[in-house]
């Protein structure tokens, strides 16, 4: 069968090809008690350990009791868009109307509106190496081309307004940033993204922030949202991170007022609606037992993160900036290696630990580096580390 052209410039999702990988040896004798093995550790994975908490499950359980499971408006349900907007007043001292919040099913599908809506054939878009793949894939899906921009750790890993001018072209439409970023754990500086901003702005581009990991930031200076500076800068948000509902597949954008007729008519067309059950117990993320809850969970992420950095920097990884937010530690690992790749197979198959090689995130050194996840709990960073230590010591 025949395969679309467009295929052949997205590259397989590397992160996926490890997990199998790392499931398949989780079945054999390295991991099988009966036969002298231990259970894989799993620091490969950017989902938090904690599920959604109990008045989240509770209004779920209510929505399917009462059969509240017809089809929402497109935009999300008005509650919810309330909801949302009262939170950017709560947590971030920002006025953001719900007409301008437009709910989706996941931030993955908030990206495939946005690309599709805004760019097409020739278009360029700026994005940082490293960064999440999918991201720069969801672009060429549209079309359009991403141009990946070498960002440093003197940088923190993201891209500045000098970069984002010196490559500026005719056909530049405008940059996707991530902040916090996966992999590396780290956000713009609040000035540094007001520069990109105004420099997008005057060569008539547009400003896509994603911001999924934005309610896990340890910093209180990289805390606050891109949209303080300006009403025409789109955030793309999810509930999968902070709120911990991954599977639920629920996000959403806030949008300029210019695009929320075009990106809505759209998601009619592609999605109908995100799900009904995920938007109506999303409602009790914003309790406050909830959001009481998801403090002490990022407080948990915090200790987990204070606890891995200078363990890992022990047994000779290299961190060249400090993770403020998200829960991964993008370490450089060429001190035992020349291939991430080839050396998180090693880790899985003789410590029995999965973490994520650089392969996916770029092409700017990546090869040199792991992406290590504290998603899981700290007995199980613990043993890790131990593990690795004891491997990369011989």
């Amino acid at each position: 069968m025949k395969l679309a052209r467009r295929l052949e410039r997205i590259e397989p999702f590397y992160v996926m090809e490890c997990a199998k990988a790392a499931a398949e040896i989780a079945r054999g004798p390295l991991c099988d008690p009966a036969q002298g093995g231990r259970p894989m550790l799993y620091l490969n994975i950017g989902e938090p350990d904690f599920t959604a908490p109990p008045p989240v499950l509770a209004a779920a359980q209510a929505c399917l009791d009462a059969g509240r499971t017809q089809y929402t408006p497109a935009a999300g349900l008005p509650q919810l868009r309330e909801a949302i907007s009262r939170w950017y007043a709560q947590r971030f001292g920002l006025a953001v109307p719900a007409s301008r919040i437009l709910v989706t099913a996941g931030a993955s599908a908030a990206l495939q509106l946005l690309t599709q809506v805004l760019f097409e054939p020739g278009d360029e878009v700026l994005l940082s190496d490293p960064g999440y793949p999918c991201n720069r894939h969801f672009v060429t899906a549209a079309g359009a081309t991403p141009r990946l921009l070498a960002a440093g750790p003197e940088h923190r890993f993201q891209l500045d307004a000098a970069a984002v001018e010196a490559a500026w072209t005719p056909a530049t439409r405008g940059v996707l940033l991530a902040s916090p970023s996966n992999p590396t754990g780290t956000s713009i500086d609040p000035e540094e993204m007001r520069r990109i901003v105004e420099a997008v702005r005057a060569r008539g581009g547009v400003t896509i922030v994603d911001e999924i990991y934005l309610g896990l930031s340890f910093d209180e200076r990289f805390g606050g949202s891109a949209l303080r500076w300006g009403e025409d800068i789109v955030s793309v948000n999810s509930f999968s991170k902070y709120f911990s509902m991954t599977g639920w597949r629920l996000g959403w954008l806030v949008l300029p007022e210019a695009l929320v007729a075009p990106v809505e008519m759209l998601a009619q067309h592609l999605f109908i609606c995100a799900s009904t059950v995920a938007q109506r117990a999303a409602l009790a993320c914003f309790e406050p037992a909830s959001i009481a809850e998801y403090e002490a969970r990022r407080a948990e992420f915090m200790r987990r993160r204070d606890w891995l950095v200078p363990a890992l920097e022990q047994i000779g990884f290299k961190v060249p900036v400090l993770p403020d937010g998200a829960f991964y530690v993008w370490a450089d690992a060429s001190a035992f290696c020349a291939s991430s790749w080839d050396f998180a197979f090693e880790l899985m198959e003789k410590a029995q630990v999965c973490v994520t090689p650089g392969r996916d995130f770029g092409h700017a050194g990546t090869e040199r580096f792991v992406r290590f996840s504290f998603a899981s709990a700290l007995p199980q960073l613990q043993e890790a580390v131990s593990r690795l230590r004891q491997l990369l010591a011989r």
